[in-house]
């Protein structure tokens, strides 16, 4: 690596407020805060919003979406069984 060129690659935790869930990796983010960790070694932490432990597709909890619903309210604004107005294609 050339030198001066590349930002600081240095530890960091992650923490996820909402689940209250942290993680350590290294990244290049900064931060002014800092938190002890398990090994007790202190380093700067980011807050996040959502993580894998929050984010609902990971947790299982992601809403279903109803399609027929979606299908109705289609057929009701743009017209009744798909031969009215609209591009048939010949």
């Amino acid at each position: 690596m050339q030198k001066d060129k590349h930002p600081d690659y240095h530890p960091v935790v992650f923490r996820d407020r909402a689940a209250g869930y942290a993680f350590l990796t290294r990244s290049t983010a900064s931060s002014g805060q800092t938190i002890e960790w398990d090994d007790g070694e202190t380093y700067p932490v980011v807050d996040v919003e959502i993580s894998s432990e929050s984010h609902p597709f990971y947790t299982g909890k992601a809403r279903t979406v109803d399609t027929e619903g979606r299908v109705a309210r289609f057929q009701r604004r743009y017209g009744g069984e798909g031969g009215e107005g609209g591009a048939s294609g010949s």
